[in-house]
């Protein structure tokens, strides 16, 4: 198998080590010729291109994962699919449900494998609290809330929801299983960036789930968590500290409460990116769909979209 890593930048780099880890990068993509040129010592022997066109020329190539600047995403991946390789894509797929359709559709002509980068599904916690959730251990499931909030590195591209609230939506649709019916949303511009560096987000599901999700670029404390409510318990996954907490606590329909302690159930890896890139190269070899294929990946999109719709509805009022 013989992988070329398209964007070598802040993200590429982490993605280019896992692949050199896992005996597959064949090739590096990086317009910064200074940059491409210390990927060539730290990776001799590894092919070296400014353009992304010469890789997908390349016979030293299978597949390749994309590591660029969102608005590019479409044009590589769809180049990259009509040359008969397999794709990885960082999320989000695209800024467009339009251009994303149009991937998964030319995916699926092509007999190509097309994932993408949601990496907290790969999270070994994350399939773990699917498993425990199904299993009944929480009762009937009410709601889900992601929290993402930090004093982070603030975009003027895209607001924050596309930016690190994408993970979270990718999550949420995971753990459901289905897209939203109704969708709300209000934001924030405290930065005057011209985009939401705070978002809310409400969304209710037809199996009778409601779902929240609040991001900030603002924050004073690093806040990674997911909380999950149901009949008979809570969990609450602290992504920092790569804990899945089972409260004990509910109250009954007789509406007395129910205290049962609370303790550690599960203890995630914080290093998900190997395993993600480990199932992109299974995916390859079986020609099964990825657990973030393209179908799922539109979905995340087009929620995003909707959420963007009802942000800007929420800010005329």
């Amino acid at each position: 198998m013989r992988v070329v890593a398209i964007g070598a930048g802040a993200w590429g780099k982490n993605i280019i080590r896992n692949l050199d880890e896992l005996g597959v990068l064949a090739g590096i993509v990086e317009g910064n010729t200074e940059r491409l040129n210390g990927y060539g010592e730290q990776y001799p022997g590894v092919a070296l291109f400014e353009d992304w066109r010469a890789a997908l020329e390349s016979s030293d190539c299978d597949a390749v994962t994309i590591a660029t600047p969102t608005p590019s995403h479409f044009e590589i991946a769809m180049a990259a699919i009509k040359a008969g390789k397999d794709v990885f894509v960082e999320k989000p797929l695209t800024h467009s449900s339009g251009e994303a359709r149009q991937l998964v559709d030319a995916a699926r002509h092509n007999d190509a494998i097309l994932m993408v980068g949601h990496l907290l599904i790969y999270q070994p916690a994350i399939s773990w609290i699917r498993d425990y959730v199904a299993s009944g251990e929480i009762g009937e499931l009410f709601s889900i809330r992601h929290e993402r909030l930090n004093l982070g590195r603030a975009r003027s591209a895209e607001n924050v929801i596309w930016d690190i609230g994408v993970h979270d939506m990718a999550v949420m649709l995971y753990l459901v299983g289905e897209a939203p019916e109704r969708v709300r949303g209000t934001g924030h511009r405290m930065l005057g960036l011209g985009v939401e560096d705070e978002v809310h987000v409400h969304l209710e599901f037809a199996n009778g789930v409601r779902g929240n999700i609040h991001t900030s670029w603002l924050w004073p404390e690093t806040d990674r968590r997911t909380i999950l409510r149901g009949s008979r318990g809570m969990l609450v996954y602290d992504e920092v500290a790569q804990t899945v907490t089972h409260h004990r606590r509910w109250i009954d329909a007789e509406l007395q409460n129910h205290d049962e302690g609370s303790e550690v159930v599960h203890r995630g890896d914080g290093q998900p990116l190997k395993l993600e890139l480990q199932h992109f190269l299974d995916r390859i070899a079986d020609r099964e769909p990825a657990r973030s294929d393209g179908e799922s990946a539109l979905a995340v999109v087009e929620t995003l979209e909707r959420i963007n719709a009802a942000v800007e509805e929420s800010s005329r009022y």
